[in-house]
C-alpha cells in the first residue's frame, strides 16, 4: 500500500513534520510535529502546529496517531496540543524509559518526574504493528542517534527520524547520552535490507553543499547507492572513525535544553509552580 504524505517544513528548526494518510479513506497519522519556540523571550507559538490541524480539517481527515520518531534535541513537539485539537493517541519507542532516566538526572527532576514512559499513550517495541484506518504499519527499533530511536514503516513508506538524512548529508550525529555510532551503523543496515524502492522520509533537511532546494523524500536505493557516510559498502569501521570524529567537532543544538525537558514529558512543559507559572532549567556544565 502507498500512503498518502504530506509534508511541512518548519524553516526555523529544518525540521519535517508529516500527515500519513489510509490511501483508502480519512484516517491519518501526523509525525514528529514542531511547537514554535523563542527561546530568548521563552515563548511559544503554534504556528506550525496550526498548519498541520488546517490541513487536516480542510481535509476532513481523522488522527489516530500523533507519533515521535524520538526524544528531539532541537525542537519541541506540538504532540498534546494537536491532540487537544484533532485527536490522535502520542506514541514513541519503549526505550524513552531510559532517556528519561538519563535527562531527568541531568535537569535534576526529582522524584515526581515519573520515569516510566507514562506521559505517553503507547509505547512501541520492535515489531509492533500499528494501523491507520486499514494501513498497515511496523516498528523498527533503529537507536543509535538516541536510545529510543524509532523507523515507522507504513506501506510502501519509512519514517526515520533523525537516523539518516538525505543521501548527500549522510547520518545523524551519535554524541548524545546514549547514543553509539556502532549501534547507528548497525541501525541504518536495518533501514537498507528494506526494498530498494522503499520511500525514506527524513526528519530534517540542511541543503547539502551544492543543492540548492531543501529535499527529504528519497529511496532505500538511493541511500544504498549515494549515502556519502554509509552508502556504497562502506565498512563498519569507516563509518565509525568519521562518525566519532565529526561528532566531536558539532556545537550542542540551539533548542537542546527546552527541548529534553519538553520531550520526555511528550510535549508538556513542566508543572507550573504555585502562581500558575513555567520554568525550564538550565543545567551549567553538564551537556
Amino acid at each position: 500500500m502507498t500512503p498518502e504524505v504530506t509534508s511541512f517544513f518548519d524553516d526555523a528548526t529544518n525540521t519535517i513534520s508529516y500527515v500519513v494518510k489510509d490511501p483508502n479513506g480519512s484516517a491519518c497519522a501526523i509525525i514528529d510535529s514542531v511547537l514554535d519556540f523563542d527561546y530568548s523571550s521563552g515563548r511559544t507559538d503554534t504556528k506550525s502546529a496550526d498548519a498541520v490541524i488546517a490541513f487536516v480539517r480542510e481535509n476532513n481527515l481523522s488522527v489516530e496517531w500523533l507519533l515521535e520518531t524520538h526524544v528531539h534535541a532541537d525542537h519541541l513537539s506540538a504532540a498534546p496540543y494537536l491532540q487537544d485539537h484533532v485527536g490522535g493517541k502520542i506514541g514513541i519507542g519503549d526505550r524513552i524509559k531510559v532517556v528519561q532516566d538519563t535527562f531527568g538526572k541531568v535537569f535534576n527532576e526529582g522524584t515526581e518526574f515519573q520515569r516510566d514512559g507514562s506521559q505517553f499513550d503507547q509505547l512501541f517495541v520492535e515489531g509492533d504493528v500499528l494501523m491507520i484506518g486499514q494501513m498497515r504499519g511496523t516498528v523498527m527499533h533503529t537507536p543509535g542517534h538516541t536510545p529510543a530511536c524509532l523507523t515507522y514503516v507504513i506501506g510502501d513508506a519509512a519514517f526515520v527520524g533523525d537516523t539518516l538524512f538525505m543521501p548527500d548529508f549522510g547520518t545523524a550525529r551519535c554524541d548524545f547520552p546514549g547514543g553509539s555510532s556502532d549501534t547507528l551503523f548497525d541501525s541504518v543496515q536495518k533501514i537498507l535490507a528494506l526494498p530498494d524502492e522503499t520511500r525514506i522520509f527524513v526528519g530534517h533537511d540542511y541543503k547539502a553543499p551544492g543543492r540548492d532546494e531543501f529535499a527529504w523524500e528519497t529511496t532505500v536505493g538511493a541511500q544504498k547507492a549515494a549515502n556519502i557516510h554509509v552508502g556504497a559498502g562502506k565498512s563498519k569501521e569507516e563509518f565509525v572513525a568519521m562518525r566519532d570524529s565529526r561528532d566531536a567537532t558539532l556545537a550542542m543544538p540551539k533548542l537542546i535544553i527546552p527541548s529534553l525537558q519538553v520531550n520526555m514529558r511528550a510535549g508538556q512543559m513542566p508543572a507550573p509552580d504555585e502562581h500558575g507559572d513555567v520554568f525550564l532549567k538550565v543545567p551549567v556544565n553538564k551537556l
